[in-house]
């Protein structure tokens, strides 16, 4: 991966952060699926709105539009709706572990779904030690919890291996503009969703959520979803789909780094092994990183 790539993967990492967080305070009001509903609408609304005003091609009449279903499927209508259901019964740190299963279930499908994203010793080494950071890092004391809530646990895999197979399948969007297959993406989940949130939630029938609620989900839609998404198409089509899922070994990472620094939380030992571990995981998967690693530890030592 490049450097850019990286940056990217980190930039998006940070947008994602905060999606657990938001996520909990917005379902506590708000039903699942009417809060994918909200979510999903309120992105592809506004990608739409800028993709109209620069001239591209809408959902409606783009010739690909059964891709993106499936793609919306696989990338935002179901993964969304099992993690929300998830975050009622089991906490962010425990949905944040299993969803960092994400890079392992990428990385085998990749092998048995794509001519060139192979399986190889160190890919496999550096996501199993990269999944172990994000385990020390948040604590493993919260794995104790697994098991708890078993449906929970396995909506939250089914998320995460949902993930894997909408990464396999935006490949066919390599060469699109990331802010025509965000765009598509999220409007067709959209559609898919609206009539199940309509006919099973009757959102219409609910109490107005709290302004703190509504904010987090206008946050949640138009951040961490509409504007994480082009990015994430922009680091799939630079740096194939096992990369571009790696975020989900950053996203606690950055998740712990920004309660430091917006709520003044305390890193403990534990985050700085996790952190290192990842680290270490990330240069085991690319020379690369581990060169640049060295080269900028050479310049702080002199």
């Amino acid at each position: 991966m490049t450097a850019r790539a990286w940056l990217l993967l980190a930039l998006l990492s940070m947008l994602w952060g905060g999606s657990f967080f938001l996520a909990r305070v917005a379902v506590a009001e708000v039903p699942p699926l009417t809060l994918v509903l909200a979510r999903v609408l309120l992105a592809s609304l506004a990608l739409d709105l800028v993709l109209l005003l620069r001239g591209g091609v809408p959902f409606w009449r783009s010739p690909r539009w059964r891709d993106y279903l499936v793609l919306g499927l696989l990338n935002c209508a179901l993964p969304f709706a099992l993690l929300f259901f998830a975050t009622r019964s089991i906490g962010a740190g425990l949905t944040s572990i299993l969803n960092a299963t994400t890079p392992i279930f990428t990385v085998l499908l990749a092998h048995v779904f794509t001519p060139d994203d192979r399986l190889t010793p160190p890919r496999l080494a550096g996501v199993l030690i990269g999944f172990a950071g994000v385990t020390v890092m948040l604590g493993p004391q919260l794995l104790s919890g697994l098991g708890a809530n078993g449906l929970a646990d396995f909506a939250v895999l089914g998320a995460a291996f949902s993930y894997g197979l909408g990464a396999i399948r935006g490949r066919r969007f390599r060469s699109a503009a990331p802010l025509e297959t965000a765009a598509g993406q999220l409007t067709a989940a959209a559609l898919m969703v609206a009539p199940f949130a309509l006919i099973l939630d009757r959102p219409w029938e609910m109490a107005l959520p709290s302004p703190t609620v509504m904010a987090a989900v206008v946050v949640l839609a138009l951040l961490s979803t509409a504007a994480a998404y082009i990015l994430y198409f922009r680091i799939l089509a630079i740096a194939g789909p096992s990369n571009a899922n790696l975020v989900t070994l950053l996203v606690p990472v950055s998740a712990i780094l920004l309660g430091t620094l917006i709520l003044g939380e305390r890193l403990e030992p534990r985050h700085w092994a996790g952190m290192a571990l990842i680290l270490s995981g990330l240069c085991v998967l690319d020379p690369g990183m581990r060169a640049r690693m060295l080269a900028l530890s050479a310049h702080m030592r002199r």
